[in-house]
């Protein structure tokens, strides 16, 4: 996977190089294009697991943005707003994620939204103890994170 991921950024430099024109978007473009040329030689190979994890690493990302922005509104909007919507609340969440990289990814990840905040791990590393700044309801936030975060951290990793 290594070695596919490597030959894809010499892919996309060697476009870069030969467009001349160093910018985000043209490597992006040279990126994509090198996957595309990678996965049409390599679809009778055995092994896709890096044609299988990049889009998933898109998706991810892609959804991480979107749980930020919404997380950002909704904090924004409470801020400027004279009532308060507050409903704090101490969540237990049980992990899927057993090893120490799936854990710490998954707990970085909650932190990084705005109203969420990670308070402890629990000794045997199977619950989280999260912080929740808008909690309306316990299960539908465990539901949230578990078919969010978690399942999409859980699919890349393993």
């Amino acid at each position: 996977m290594v070695k596919q991921f490597l030959m894809n950024l010499l892919l996309a430099f060697t476009w870069v190089a030969l467009t001349g024109t160093l910018y985000f978007s043209n490597f992006l473009f040279g990126y994509a294009t090198g996957f595309f040329l990678m996965w049409v030689m390599n679809r009778n190979e055995q092994d896709h697991r890096y044609f299988n994890r990049v889009p998933k690493i898109i998706g991810f990302f892609l959804y991480f943005l979107y749980q930020l922005i919404r997380a950002n509104i909704q904090v924004a909007y409470d801020i400027v707003t004279p009532n308060f919507y507050m409903r704090p609340g101490i969540v237990k969440y049980p992990m899927n994620a057993r090893s120490e990289i799936e854990i710490n990814l998954l707990s970085t990840v909650i932190s990084l939204t705005p109203g969420t905040l990670i308070i402890d791990v629990s000794e045997d590393q199977k619950v989280l103890y999260i912080h929740v700044m808008y909690l309306k309801d316990k299960e539908q936030f465990i539901q949230q994170i578990k078919d969010g975060f978690e399942r999409r951290l859980l699919e890349i990793l393993r």
